[in-house]
């Protein structure tokens, strides 16, 4: 097959990638690095960590395979893409897991060298998809990257294990020759990332060298192409790849100094949320304190604690933790403290698919707790929306004294794009109601004196004198804060801590329409992850003339007020979830909203095409007359 058949243009608008081998062949370092590489490049970029569950599968078993995706072009980049262009496989186990993705036509890159009878047999392969005609379709280099990984680095002294785990550096060098990037800042982070060890910074330097080198050879043979791959036209501004870890990180920061109190992080490991604590744990100079408990309700707790001493209590974990934090959460709003919650939603019920993506624990933020027990949920959409998404959390648990959710999920806390870094100097400081004078005043102090306007709650920082009082999980009263089992004052305290969460919908911005025209024919309603491939979908069938409209929601609990009526200006609404109809449900309880729900729950993030087919078939388009179109 003619290399063009791969791709028809020399320069091209946008390109996927897709990365795979065997969960210790440094697949996700290696997919990270070309990342980076085409960041720095200027092209818009967006990627897919895919790694299995188990945490170290039996070498070679395709239920040990790792992934890493990554679409880049010369545009705005929106998701990582349907179906690589490119697949590179380091062994038999990656090409038959990842190579019913990869479209027809497109480029396998692989390691010749593991395809071997013992390495078949551990794939369950019953022959040679070297031999057996199953790449006739696609356009294949076969390279002996473990021999020529080998033979780059035999100098420098390494034992064999450690000169195996270079060939990933191998293989990123002539992915990288393959679209013209440049190799520096791999070089550069290699060299800081074994700056205590030079022979092995120096053997993945050679094999990155390596790589590079056999593309240049192989173009001039005639055996591969170059590519380019054009440039992003970005707005003026100082960018950087960001993951959805690191921007809530940041943004939590962010709150705590925009409200210029402490922030103390308490959490216990659980994917997809670990990288928030390993992102917090390094930011010791912003006053961070970061503990890691010995389970979910110590660290929950513990969170609560903090906030009760006065400072800014946060706490993370993904379903199954935040199960366990219910009644924390629940003392929480019978207190009155504000706390922040972060819920890293993964595949369940139970502990289902821990390092897999889905949306379905928003029920749970929003029912999810024993007796009527509102918080307000906020949602991010992106990588880089976390940042806003946390500071917006931070000022909702705060200024109204309430513990508040924060969703995102497994693809948003390991998925990458280009973020242009805010001008911190623009943000408002976040308004709280501590108290921290002494208090000489003889009458009482009531800790639940409300802000008549918010509602909220006075907040006494632990140990000032004259505002020591009672607290805890009973009923208090209404004009004293002491303990109350009087059942007027139960009624009149639930529906002060409702009304004090229905009120924010008065605090955050009118919903607007992120694309199209606010009235029309569909709109295309989602929240959190989903942003990416339904912007992408709507821009698809608006440039074919159809009146369809993107509506995201960041604020789950409380709705935003002008919703119900923007709803109603659609003849139809469709809402793509990553659960069975959990948004969807809370439409029709507040608007009684005859609305249409698109489901996936396969651990996979939706992609374009699935939601642009349920668009096709909201508007009455055959799908045969759409194909010939």
């Amino acid at each position: 097959m003619d290399a063009k058949a791969l791709l028809p243009e020399d320069d091209l608008d946008a390109v996927v990638v897709r990365f795979a081998g065997d969960s210790g062949d440094g697949i996700q370092l290696l997919g990270s690095q070309f990342t980076t590489a085409t960041a720095i490049g200027g092209s818009g970029i967006a990627t897919f960590p895919d790694f299995p569950a188990e945490i170290r599968a039996p070498a070679g078993t395709t239920f040990g395979v790792s992934a890493y995706q990554v679409k880049f072009g010369a545009r705005t980049i929106f998701t990582s893409g349907d179906e690589p262009d490119v697949l590179v496989a380091l062994n038999p186990a990656a090409l038959k897991t990842n190579l019913p993705l990869l479209r027809e036509g497109g480029l396998v890159i692989l390691d010749k060298d593991t395809f071997i009878d013992r390495n078949l047999k551990k794939a369950e392969l019953d022959s040679n998809p070297l031999e057996d005609g199953t790449l006739d379709d696609y356009k294949v280099m076969a390279v002996d990257i473990t021999k020529l990984t080998l033979e780059a680095v035999k100098d420098l002294g390494l034992g064999n294990k450690e000169a195996h785990r270079c060939k990933n550096m191998w293989a990123l060098g002539l992915t990288v020759w393959t679209f013209g990037q440049d190799r520096a800042p791999i070089i550069t982070w290699l060299e800081q990332k074994f700056a205590s060890n030079e022979i092995v910074c120096k053997a993945n330097i050679a094999a990155l060298n390596a790589g590079h080198v056999y593309g240049e050879a192989a173009e001039e043979s005639g055996d591969a192409k170059q590519y380019h791959v054009g440039t992003m036209a970005a707005e003026p501004g100082t960018y950087r790849t960001v993951n959805g870890a690191q921007a809530l990180a940041w943004g939590l920061v962010a709150g705590s100094q925009l409200s210029d109190l402490q922030m103390i992080f308490s959490s216990y490991p659980i994917t997809p949320a670990s990288p928030l604590l390993h992102q917090l744990s390094q930011m010791k100079e912003f006053g961070v304190l970061t503990f890691q408990a010995e389970d979910e309700i110590a660290a929950a707790c513990a969170a609560l604690g903090t906030s009760f001493a006065g400072s800014l209590g946060v706490t993370s974990s993904s379903g199954p933790g935040i199960a366990l934090k219910g009644e924390t959460i629940g003392l929480a709003i019978s207190a009155e403290l504000p706390m922040v919650i972060v819920n890293a939603q993964r595949g369940g019920p139970s502990t289902g698919l821990p390092t897999k993506t889905e949306q379905s624990d928003l029920y749970q933020a929003i029912y999810g707790r024993n007796g009527d027990a509102p918080i307000p949920v906020v949602a991010t959409r992106s990588p880089g929306d976390c940042f806003d998404a946390a500071i917006e959390a931070v000022r909702l648990a705060l200024k109204y004294m309430t513990p508040v959710m924060l969703l995102t999920d497994g693809y948003i806390m390991n998925a990458s794009e280009p973020w242009k870094l805010p001008d911190v100097t623009s943000y408002d400081p976040i308004p709280h109601r501590l108290l921290d004078k002494p208090r000489d005043e003889e009458e009482p102090f009531n800790p639940f004196e409300r802000d008549p306007k918010t509602l909220a709650r006075q907040w006494a920082k632990l140990g000032t004198k004259g505002l020591e009082h009672r607290i805890g999980g009973i009923e208090k009263s209404y004009d004293t804060g002491h303990i109350s089992y009087d059942p007027e004052n139960h009624q009149k305290m639930t529906e002060v801590r409702r009304a004090k969460v229905d009120g924010i919908a008065q605090d955050i911005p009118q919903q607007i329409v992120d694309i199209g025209p606010n009235k029309g024919r569909l709109a295309v309603v989602g929240w959190g992850s989903t942003y990416g491939p339904i912007a992408r979908a709507v821009r698809i069938a608006n440039a074919e003339g159809h009146n369809v409209s993107h509506i995201h929601l960041r604020h789950i609990n409380p709705l935003p007020e002008n919703l119900g009526d923007l709803l109603a200006g659609f003849d139809r609404v469709l809402v793509p979830e990553m659960n069975m109809g959990q948004l969807i449900t809370v439409l029709r309880d507040h608007y009684l909203l005859r609305a249409t729900p698109f489901h996936k729950v396969s651990g996979q993030p939706f992609k374009i095409s699935e939601i642009l087919g349920a668009i096709h078939d909201q508007l009455g388009i055959n799908a045969e007359e759409y194909k010939g179109h």
